[in-house]
């Protein structure tokens, strides 16, 4: 997988490690990410991750951009000889699918949307041939996400289903943006889950609601007093369905700041995985639920 530079003014070096996003793009992203971080390059300030590429800001006064350059493709060279394997956590994530307060936004969006008679959650069971909503609830909450971005919003994760690519969702966003988007919505995009975690504008599909916060600048959210920002690129996460009593019940635990979310930490390798996409999912949910 060759990599691809390209400038952005005196101050970014963006890369691209490929055209189109796959579990090995993001892998290679997240190494190389990781390496210039590990590097510490005189004259580096910030290292973004996004997907299939990253970009580097750097201060030109300090490192000439041909020298960001080769100490990019040095660390490219060493990165190639390395095993596809992550340190990282995996992490329960509730969800209240097909909640009254999505659902109620999205019937105030509909001239916006694709299929106008029938709700996001309907259009996206249609769409990918599932014979039932429940069924696609089934399939988006069946098996793990790994987080390949966190950003556009404060605190927004991208996350990619970890499946073979014929059994991936796809659904298109809105035909035109929202302007309002409940805090919380567990949203879909292209092939892309996410989860919004500030009230606003938006596009994607909007499926259901989480209890969790994922970001609190204030800091007073019980499991995010060290840092604001809760997700960061490598985390799986596995989406679990809840009804409208457990919802409230886990939305009265954070707000008495009892709510802890279930949290493991684990190895994935990206090889043993794709030698069995659904024996390494069933491993690492039983890593979750302590089996």
């Amino acid at each position: 997988m060759k990599l691809r530079y390209s400038f952005g003014g005196d101050e970014h070096l963006f890369v691209e490690c490929s055209e189109e996003m796959s579990l090995e793009a993001f892998f290679h992203s997240l190494s190389m990410t990781n390496r210039v971080r590990d590097a510490k390059i005189r004259g580096v300030t910030e290292i973004c991750p996004a997907n299939a590429s990253f970009q580097i800001k750097f201060d030109p006064d300090i490192i000439h951009p041909d020298d960001m350059l080769k100490e990019v493709q040095a660390i490219e060279l060493a990165d190639q000889k390395s095993e596809p394997v992550i340190k990282t956590r995996i992490i329960e994530i509730p969800v209240y699918y097909n909640d009254p307060w999505t659902h109620e936004t999205l019937m105030r969006f509909r001239e916006r949307h694709q299929d106008p008679e029938s709700t996001d959650l309907e259009y996206a069971a249609r769409i990918n041939d599932y014979k039932s909503v429940a069924d696609f609830i089934d399939a988006h909450s069946g098996a793990p996400w790994i987080v390949t971005m966190v950003g556009f919003v404060s605190g927004l994760p991208f996350m990619y289903q970890m499946v073979e690519r014929q059994r991936q969702i796809e659904v298109p966003k809105y035909l035109r943006p929202r302007t309002d988007t409940p805090k919380l919505t567990v949203g879909y995009g292209g092939c892309f889950s996410c989860i919004y975690s500030v009230r606003g504008a938006g596009g994607y599909q909007m499926f259901g609601i989480t209890p969790m916060p994922i970001y609190d600048p204030t800091q007073t959210t019980s499991y995010l007093k060290d840092f604001m920002v809760f997700f960061k690129p490598g985390d799986i996460v596995k989406f679990k369905p809840i009804d409208r009593e457990t919802y409230d019940a886990e939305v009265k635990a954070v707000e008495n700041g009892t709510f802890a979310p279930p949290i493991r930490e684990v190895s994935f390798d990206l090889n043993e995985f794709n030698k069995d996409i659904d024996g390494y999912n069933a491993k690492l949910e039983g890593i979750l639920n302590d089996h």
